[in-house]
């Protein structure tokens, strides 16, 4: 989930006012504000982001234009430097929401960078929360935005892990049942973190039990439960663990799905977050990604890297089949990195950017502004992409736009869960498959870290489609 994003409103009431004295004093046309307002409803954003982004305006002209008008005074974000003690009278969450960063205080007054100075209902909320006088000045959305994720990162960021594999590591040497402090806490997630790594587990979830938050790993389809977080210390974990990961910890009835950076031994390791309601409480999954490495350094022949090279120039699917957690994201991420020409316009469709990668649009669903993937797929086709990496296909309709999308000469990614070959000759005898098995140019199957193998469109015919055996 990108954070940049969240929570962006439809409404800037100083802008809405604005608006026309902008077409009055020469800066846009009413075209443009027409255009603008178009824009905004479309991609849920307010009307001053859209004039900035589309560069009908430019950045410090409209900011000049605010700063006379509304006789308040702007700020350049980029060359401020903020009262970080200030960063204590609003949460994070609450920056977010109201698109507002604390500056510095005076007294019983609080200075605030706002998109929107005219928005009263956001300053009252603030004067509540904080107890202070506000006292806003101007700056671009974009850049409160910015800052406010470069700010609060600096508090909530998880330690760097060391990994000494000389011994043994269990988290709960750090368990102290009595100590609810926040540090304490962060420090027991991050050693949960680091037996995660010791132990070369990708997966683990925490589970609401009668004893306490169960933390339990999974790896090679087979789940061990590593020990018990008690009760006193569950809401305070689950919280802390909802910040971390760029959650709302006032949200628990429905799902989210959030995003987790931290450093192992001085490489960055991201971690998808997936927090899920039920009766007893919430249930939360964490799913561990390494940074992608050269495709040369994978198990796979240079004959058979070629074949896919070449299958990614032409119309068709590049397919990508293994069990749970056998590294499908990251071989796909390994072949986004290195097999694709920069000549090439390709765009991805995830529910979390692992890593960013150069030269290529990567786009994150989100659910809570009503960008899915089904909203996705109707739309990316206007960007033109010449190769497109869907992270999963699950519905009938999302599986024939997938498949129509190669008689547009698209090339195409995505991967599938088999826990073997069998498994997967079994699910492709259904006949949804039937005209989707006629696209795929290559089929690349994990059976494990050292075994990989690579099929082209003449061995899947012989092989996979027909009645022989691998």
């Amino acid at each position: 989930m990108d954070l940049l994003n969240d929570n962006a409103s439809l409404d800037n009431k100083t802008l809405d006012r604005l608006k026309y004295d902008l077409v009055r004093d020469n800066l846009v046309t009413y075209d443009d504000i027409e255009h603008a307002q178009e824009l905004a409803i479309a991609q849920n954003t307010n009307i001053g982001q859209i004039l900035i982004n589309t560069r009908m305006i430019q950045e410090d002209v409209l900011m000049k234009f605010l700063e006379e008008k509304l006789h308040t005074p702007s700020v350049n974000l980029e060359d401020y430097s903020i009262d970080k003690k200030c960063l204590d009278f609003i949460g994070y969450k609450d920056a977010l929401r109201f698109k507002i960063l604390p500056l510095f205080i005076i007294e019983d007054t609080l200075t605030v960078a706002m998109a929107d100075p005219m928005d009263l209902f956001s300053i009252d909320k603030i004067m509540h929360l904080t107890g202070k006088n506000i006292d806003p000045v101007i700056a671009s959305e974009k850049s409160i935005l910015k800052k406010i994720n470069e700010y609060y990162e600096i508090k909530g960021r998880v330690d760097d892990i060391n990994i000494d594999n000389s011994k043994a590591y269990s988290w709960q040497e750090e368990l102290h049942s009595d100590n609810l402090s926040q540090e304490h806490i962060k420090s027991l997630f991050r050693a949960i973190l680091k037996q995660a790594i010791c132990q070369d587990v990708h997966e683990l979830f925490f589970e609401n039990t009668q004893e306490g938050l169960c933390v339990n790993f999974k790896k090679q389809s087979e789940i061990a439960k590593t020990g018990v977080i008690p009760s006193l210390l569950t809401n305070s974990f689950i919280q802390s663990l909802k910040l971390l990961s760029g959650l709302d910890p006032n949200v628990y009835e429905i799902p989210q799905l959030g995003k987790l950076t931290f450093n192992v031994d001085n490489c960055e390791l991201t971690a998808s977050v997936s927090a899920f309601p039920t009766i007893n409480g919430e249930r939360i999954l964490i799913k561990i990604y390494h940074p992608p490495i050269s495709i040369d350094k994978l198990n796979i022949p240079q004959d058979k890297i070629e074949l896919i090279r070449n299958s990614l120039e032409k119309p068709g699917v590049v397919l990508i089949c293994g069990a749970s957690l056998s590294g499908k994201t990251h071989l796909i991420y390994s072949i986004l990195s290195n097999l694709i020409s920069k000549s090439k316009n390709v765009m991805t469709l995830e529910s979390v950017a692992k890593y960013k990668l150069k030269n290529i649009s990567q786009c994150e669903l989100n659910e809570n502004i009503g960008f899915n993937l089904d909203k996705a797929m109707r739309f990316i086709e206007f960007q033109s992409p010449d190769i497109i990496y869907f992270e999963g296909i699950t519905t009938k309709e999302g599986l024939d736009f997938f498949t129509s999308l190669t008689f547009k000469n698209k090339a195409l990614i995505t991967e599938f869960l088999a826990e073997n070959v069998d498994d997967l000759r079994r699910k492709f005898e259904f006949s949804e498959f039937t005209t989707f098995k006629s696209v795929i140019s290559c089929l690349v199957f994990i059976h494990n870290k050292e075994s990989i193998e690579v099929f082209d469109k003449n061995d899947l015919e012989k092989y996979l489609f027909n009645t022989g055996n691998f």
